[in-house]
């Protein structure tokens, strides 16, 4: 079993291909150059593996949220790929490929929304697979949703937000870290469970998943702001 994953959700673009529970794959900071590196990374991938798209049983793509020009050109590269081979597609949401990335199993996935929000969702590890303990949403740092327990990893670039995130969760952190990022290999992971499970999707259902709509502050909205 072979699935193609791609992440370009955030300044990171990344391609990985799952081969039998084995990845491999490229990753570059691509700041907003996705759309010109993305296929070049694709081919790269595919030619190291010694295969060719004919031969993949399946694609996946990180459906966001995050940002909303990377989401889109993920879900169309991926559309587009499918249909001319005629495979299944898994979307897999971000922030839990955030998680699945982060190699722990209690996660609170946070990324940067632009104006002063966040992206955020929360998942434990119970026997292998990830139980969603907050749903993917948008939210300012101070009402972040509350999690139980203890023994959570904040992670994610939404911690640079507003340090009243880390206030909203105080005794229940045991690890922070603003550095890890969702990555095509954790997509790929992901991806593949959902396929393998024959939870694929046509490609004209792959779709992102944007959580909320505006993208920018109007003026007087900044102003305001100041």
């Amino acid at each position: 079993m072979r699935i193609l994953a791609l992440e370009t959700s955030t300044e990171y673009c990344s391609v990985a291909l799952w081969q039998d529970g084995n990845v491999s794959g490229r990753s570059e900071l691509a700041g907003q150059r996705h759309s010109e590196i993305l296929m070049d990374m694709l081919d790269a991938v595919l030619a190291d593996a010694g295969i060719s798209l004919q031969q993949l049983d399946g694609l996946a793509f990180g459906r966001g949220p995050g940002s909303f020009t990377g989401v889109r050109i993920a879900c169309g590269v991926v559309q587009g790929l499918a249909l001319g081979v005629d495979i299944p597609v898994a979307g897999v949401c971000t922030l839990q490929a955030l998680a699945e990335a982060s190699g722990q199993d209690k996660v609170i996935a946070v990324l940067d929304a632009r104006m002063g929000e966040l992206y955020h969702a929360a998942y434990e590890k119970q026997t292998g697979d990830w139980v969603e303990v907050s749903a993917p949403r948008v939210c300012k740092p101070a009402d972040a949703p509350l999690v139980p327990g203890t023994g959570w990893h904040l992670l994610g670039s939404g911690l640079a937000v507003d340090a009243a995130l880390l206030d909203r969760y105080d005794g229940q952190l045991t690890g922070i870290d603003g550095s890890v990022v969702p990555q095509a290999s954790a997509v790929a992971r992901l991806g593949a469970r959902e396929i393998l499970r024959g939870a694929g999707v046509d490609a004209a259902q792959a779709l992102p998943l944007y959580v909320r709509d505006k993208v920018a502050l109007t003026t007087a909205e900044r102003q305001c702001a100041k």
